[in-house]
Formats: structure tokens, C-alpha cells, sequence
């Protein structure tokens, strides 16, 4: 049984991925990649995963196509996540559906929408006081159909309370991935990741607009870069310097490699030292000082509040749930 952070109660065991009328099948196909395959044999994670409809048959795709739905949505009504994926946002949400869902936000359950299907988590009710995003071009509109809910136009996913809402398409991966993270520790969205052969550590206040859009496809130059920064994650790795590796100047450096990355290199390099130190915390037995000393983090204290301030835990509490000791 995988164990969630003190204080998170549930455990993600079983997903549910409702399937609505004109959906779109990318990002249906994120949900089930992410949760519905076993990964056992590679010492992932396997889920409880169900589809499930309001009216169970086939269900219409934007693409014109059919998928075939045999669930009904009662194992929605338990399930530890619920997901949604994008559809038409003109198209009506059944009734039903919507009652699942603000069901399972009263119950504590994880709740994940992808692109558009914000608008079902909207039309729930479950948006309402939160923040939340959807696709670029959808996020007026929402902002106008839920004005109590705060959009952010410009982020790849929203986290709040445990509902957690992704923008377009790809940032479907990194908010689901962010949830296994979440439950289950760095480890395990790392292998589903590396399976799935995407970034395990894009963060969800990481810029849709960026140039390339999957920050990994990169010019050499920057792929060069990025790859040395995460071999010297433990030395003082200032933008000047950052920049005479690049051979540029530190203006151009940290101006193309935010329009490359979608982030700051300050912003990148902390998100990597905090991942490298998760996956320290849950396979090593290195003591909190030599952890801080090896990502980069010079001290304990530096590296606990960059924890706190960003997975809302400290590093022991971290260990104590996926480390070593947690493991059989």
C-alpha cells in the first residue's frame, strides 16, 4: 500500500477517468497512459484505474470517432482520483457527473482536470473561491463563466486544495505526474515518466508560452547547457557563470533560456536540486547536511525551506514517509 505526506490521509489507489460526450482523445490518453498501465515489473506504480460514463456505451470524441465505455460511474463515487478530461466547452455536462464530482471534493478525494475539462470542475461548483487554469485560449471565457474562481492565464497547472487543474494538452502529463508525485514520491513519477518518455520535473507555475513548447526539445546549445547544470547541481551555478558556458552573454543566456524553458535559470535549477534531493531522501541513508551539499542546496535549513515552501513538508517528514525505511 503506497502511503501519502503526514496529514494526507488517502491513499491513491483508485482512479477514475470519466469519460463526456465530445471529448478529446489526447487528453483522455494522458489520463489513462498516466494511471492505467501497471508498471510493477519496472517498480512503479499500479493503480485501480476504471472509466467509467454517465451512460455507459460509445461516447462521442471531438475527432468524430467512438470509445466505448462499459462502467457506469459508480466506482467514481469512491475512487481516491477523479479525472476529467477536455471536451468541447459548449457541449452540457450530465448531471450526474457533476454530482460526482462535487461528491468527491466533499470526500477529500483528488480531482484532476485536463485542458477544457476545467469547464466540467467549474460547472460542478468545485471552482468556486479556488485558483485554477485551463488552456490559453479557453482561460477568458472562463474567467468570464466562473468569476469567482481566480484564472491564471499563464501557468501549466494549479494545485488547489486537491483539485488540481491542467492546462492544454501536454500540461496534462505534468499536473497528473504532480499528483503521483504528490501520494506517491518522487521515485514512482519519476519511472511512470522515464516510461512514458517525457520531463519528470516540469513545475506547474512554469510558463505556457513558451517558444518550444516541451521544454526537453531544445537546440543543442541549450540541451548542452541544461544537461552540464544538472551534473553540477552541487557547485555555485550564478547566471554569469550559466552564461560563459553557454558562450553568451548573461542577458542573452537568461533571456533565451526562459523563452526555451518557460522559467527563470534560478527557477530550473531550484526545481532540480528539490528533485534530486527527494529522490536522495527516499534511496540514500545520507544524513540532511550531505543531502543539502550534494544538490546544491549548501545547508539543511536552505534545502527544509525549499521543501516547505514548495511541497509543503520538511525533508524528514519526507523521508519518513518514502524513505528507505518505508520500503516492503
Amino acid at each position: 500500500m503506497s502511503a501519502g505526506l503526514p496529514g494526507r490521509p488517502l491513499v491513491l489507489q483508485t482512479i477514475a477517468c470519466i469519460a463526456v460526450p465530445q471529448m478529446a482523445p489526447f487528453e483522455f490518453g494522458v489520463i489513462c497512459e498516466v494511471f492505467g498501465i501497471d508498471r510493477a515489473e519496472h517498480g512503479g506504480p499500479t493503480f485501480d484505474f476504471h472509466v467509467v460514463a454517465a451512460e455507459p456505451g460509445p461516447i462521442s470524441t471531438k475527432l468524430g470517432f467512438d470509445i466505448v465505455v462499459h462502467e457506469g460511474l459508480a466506482a467514481a463515487e469512491t475512487a481516491d482520483l477523479v479525472a476529467v478530461p477536455a471536451s468541447l466547452i459548449d457541449e452540457p455536462a450530465h448531471p450526474e457527473v457533476l454530482r460526482v464530482i462535487r461528491e468527491a471534493v466533499d470526500r477529500g478525494a483528488w480531482v484532476l482536470s485536463v485542458c477544457s475539462g476545467a469547464f466540467t470542475l467549474g460547472r460542478a461548483g468545485v471552482l468556486a473561491g479556488r485558483r485554477a487554469t485551463t488552456h490559453w485560449m479557453y482561460t477568458d471565457r472562463m474567467a468570464d463563466e466562473f468569476p469567482d474562481t481566480v484564472v491564471d492565464p499563464d501557468v501549466l497547472f494549479v494545485q488547489d486544495g486537491k483539485v488540481v487543474t491542467g492546462a492544454g494538452t501536454a500540461a496534462g502529463i505534468d499536473a497528473a505526474l504532480h499528483i503521483v508525485r504528490t501520494e506517491l514520491g518522487a521515485s514512482a513519477a519519476n519511472i511512470v515518466a522515464r516510461r512514458m518518455v517525457v520531463p519528470p520535473q516540469r513545475d506547474g507555475g512554469q510558463s505556457q508560452f513558451i517558444q518550444t513548447p516541451v521544454a526537453e526539445v531544445r537546440t543543442d546549445s541549450f540541451a548542452r547547457v541544461t544537461e552540464w547544470m544538472l551534473e553540477h547541481l552541487d557547485e555555485d551555478l550564478t547566471v554569469d557563470r550559466l552564461a560563459r558556458t553557454a558562450l553568451m552573454s548573461p542577458r542573452t543566456f537568461a533571456r533565451k533560456f526562459r523563452a526555451e524553458t518557460g522559467t527563470t535559470p534560478n527557477a530550473w535549477l531550484n526545481r532540480q536540486r528539490l528533485l534530486r534531493a527527494q529522490q536522495l531522501l527516499e534511496e540514500t541513508d545520507l544524513t540532511l547536511e550531505e543531502i543539502a551539499r550534494e544538490t546544491g542546496f549548501g545547508a539543511a535549513a536552505v534545502m527544509r525551506h525549499h521543501f516547505v515552501k514548495v511541497l509543503q513538508t520538511t525533508p524528514t517528514q519526507y523521508r519518513r514517509v518514502f524513505g528507505p525505511r518505508q520500503v516492503g
